[in-house]
């Protein structure tokens, strides 16, 4: 009997592809492989889609994919975090509607400033997050059911706030900027380049810390592949947006906010009690962690990155109804970020979620309206994505909870 037959966490130590394959195995059945399935997913839909529809991976399809991802995509950030912690928040496609139309009204009939009506937006996702959590800390009511009052409250404050006018058109150059503009294509092979450097840089150095403190390290095979897989994708959009109108600003400022949340979450003192608190509520109380400021920063957080894809969302189509954020808003927003890897039971996850589940929920949706599918199908197979990965994300708990009892 070997060392590794006594403790399966051992496996990865035996030499050769068994090895290796053996690893593979326990960190796919303990959900350890992070986001390279979710990427390969991706490309597989991807070129599924366009063996059945060769204008799929045309470089205007990608690029629209991506702006309309950006919207959606800030949406699920802040469904992550709220996931973090083992929590729901239903508010969040009504919330980024109404803060829409609070823009709105403000730019078009108030004629406030396009920067100050954006500002004004925002600080609507604010206060509201913060009414939410505190309901939600302050009388220990489920933040299912605060935030599914929410769902209603603010649906009917958008109907309020726009009117008997039901749709109002933006024009504001700030506003309609946020996805109308677009930088040379040089810039986005820049970018691509900056972005693949620093995460292998980043890998590599956290890599480096955790053998020097004594911590298991994935092994080198899985760390190569990972960022060989990520370069190739990084490189591909960039030729794709230059290939059509460049680099837009709106998906940097998405990728940005992803990267600052997932840094937030994974470098921070918040992020590790986020985490914490998801993990095991009242062992954080017990270690001094203040359980409901915590709680409370999320969901304002949350309803923040709500309102910010609201309005990326008004800025793409140039105007707000009484259907923004309603419809599949919330669904997707959720679904993403089920998708992309965070966990259903909390403490578990991260940023980029949003960014590749979104990307699978997107690529789904658009690969199936070029293949002129009725809406009732895209539905059942978006909820059959959906079911499977929380299926996943069950069975890998599941597996983490009996390698943690070995």
């Amino acid at each position: 009997m070997t060392v590794s037959d006594l403790d399966p966490r051992l496996v990865g130590d035996q030499p050769g592809l068994a090895g290796a394959w053996a690893s593979f195995r326990r960190r796919l059945a303990q959900g350890e492989l992070g986001t390279l399935p979710v990427i390969v997913g991706i490309a597989v839909i991807w070129a599924i889609f366009w063996l059945a529809n060769d204008r799929f991976l045309t470089p205007g399809n990608i690029t629209n994919l991506l702006l309309q991802l950006a919207a959606v995509g800030t949406i699920s950030i802040g469904v992550v975090l709220v996931l973090l912690l083992g929590e729901i928040d239903l508010s969040v496609g009504a919330l980024s509607g109404l803060a829409a139309a609070v823009m709105a009204v403000l730019n078009v009939k108030q004629g406030w400033p396009g920067w100050l009506a954006i500002l004004a937006g925002l600080a609507t996702g604010v206060i509201i997050g913060a009414f939410q959590g505190f309901w939600v800390t302050r009388f220990r009511i489920p933040a299912f059911v605060v935030t599914l009052a929410g769902l209603l409250a603010w649906t009917g404050g958008l109907l309020l706030v726009l009117g008997e006018t039901g749709t109002v058109n933006i024009t504001d150059s700030t506003i309609t900027g946020l996805t109308s503009t677009f930088f040379i294509p040089l810039d986005a092979w820049l970018l691509a380049v900056v972005v693949i450097v620093a995460y292998t840089a980043e890998k590599l150095w956290e890599r480096r810390r955790r053998a020097a403190a004594g911590l298991p390290v994935p092994p080198m095979q899985v760390l190569v592949t990972r960022i060989v897989v990520i370069g190739v994708a990084l490189l591909a959009t960039a030729a794709v947006l230059a290939a059509d109108r460049g680099l837009p600003l709106v998906l940097i400022i998405f990728v940005g906010l992803v990267v600052l949340v997932d840094v937030l979450i994974k470098r921070t003192r918040f992020g590790r009690h986020v985490l914490a608190v998801g993990g095991n509520a009242e062992a954080a109380r017990r270690a001094g962690i203040q359980v409901d400021n915590v709680r409370l920063m999320v969901f304002t957080l949350a309803s923040t990155l709500a309102a910010a894809g609201g309005i990326l969302a008004a800025s793409r189509l140039f105007a707000v109804n009484q259907s923004s954020g309603a419809s599949d808003t919330l669904l997707n927003a959720i679904a993403a970020a089920v998708i992309g890897g965070t966990s259903l039971f909390g403490g578990r996850g991260s940023a980029y979620s949003a960014l590749l589940g979104g990307l699978v929920i997107l690529s789904i949706q658009n690969g199936m309206n070029l293949l002129g599918v009725e809406s009732s199908t895209k539905f059942l197979v978006t909820g059959g994505v959906l079911l499977l990965a929380a299926t996943v994300d069950a069975l890998s708990r599941r597996g983490r909870q009996a390698a943690g009892r070995a």
